[in-house]
């Protein structure tokens, strides 16, 4: 896969993106699985991998940091994504009593240092804040990215889930770029082109990132009305490219320009995302899957 810029001011990554955000269940296989899934990605072309503090209990990162430190691969040739805001309850958080929202500039600079030291690196590529504190100071929370950036432990910053007013508002606070927003997207959630992201995150020139590009699994395998609508749709169409129909719905989402985030452990569903990037997709082809819930 030939890589891609991520934004006018971002680094270069690989067209689909490989995320833990589904790895809930840590046990005592989860470091090989983790170890075949990664290398499944490289070799596809996939070199850009996004954690955040939270994921798997918070031992998601210090799992991926041990396969960076036997040497599975050059930590030069990946690119990482991690990020912190969210707040959840878990055994190894005793103080965390609800789910909540931190982006004081004293929890972020906390969170850096954790995911450095457990992901074995000296840098992060893109650090995102997960969410907007509604009452964190945000003068003090862009002081704080501002300065990681500088120390060369952030090389950039990247938001998660934001509305269009809140980018613009943590924007307002900030004189660098913010290069990514990660959203969910995909055919049975549109709505992040009804609610205007897309639009803006285009006017920033960056690329939308889309979470859960295939539902969860919904598009494929989904009882509901709208998933069974859908999934004739897509049946009645896929033939047309020789393409599996969770190819041709991330299709959909590469026309619209967006980089699909992948968090499903299945390793077949993950070569369906690749070869999506296979596929042109008609114009009208594009609208009528688009229609096709509307």
């Amino acid at each position: 896969m030939e890589k891609i810029y991520l934004s006018d001011a971002g680094p270069k990554v690989s067209p689909a993106i490989y995320g833990f955000y589904r790895w809930d269940d840590v046990n005592e296989s989860t470091s090989s699985e983790m170890e075949k899934i990664v290398n499944l990605c490289l070799e596809l072309g996939i070199n850009t991998f996004d954690h955040a503090d939270i994921y798997g209990d918070y031992q998601i990162e210090e799992l991926f940091g041990k396969l960076i430190n036997n040497k599975s691969f050059k930590r030069e040739d990946i690119v990482l994504f991690t990020k912190c805001g969210l707040r959840v309850p878990g055994s190894s958080q005793p103080d965390v009593r609800i789910r909540h929202f931190n982006t004081s500039g004293e929890y972020i600079v906390k969170s850096v240092e954790n995911s450095l030291k457990k992901l074995k690196t000296d840098y992060i590529d893109i650090f995102l804040l997960n969410h907007l504190d509604q009452i964190s100071n945000l003068e003090e929370t862009a002081s704080a990215l501002l300065k990681l950036r500088m120390s060369g432990k952030v090389k950039n910053i990247g938001i998660t889930n934001f509305s269009v007013f809140e980018h613009q508002l943590l924007a307002s606070y900030l004189n660098i770029p913010i290069v990514t927003n990660h959203i969910e997207l995909n055919l049975l959630n549109t709505s992040a082109l009804d609610s205007g992201q897309i639009d803006y995150i285009k006017q920033r020139y960056m690329r939308p990132l889309a979470s859960a590009p295939l539902a969860e699994g919904r598009i494929a395998n989904g009882t509901d009305e709208a998933a069974v609508k859908l999934r004739n749709k897509l049946e009645q169409i896929a033939p047309k490219y020789n393409v599996d129909i969770e190819s041709l719905a991330v299709a959909w989402l590469v026309k619209l320009g967006a980089l699909p985030l992948i968090g499903t452990k299945n390793e077949q569903r993950i070569r369906n995302i690749v070869n999506s990037f296979s596929v042109e997709l008609d114009h009208q082809d594009w609208y009528e899957l688009y229609q096709t819930n509307g």
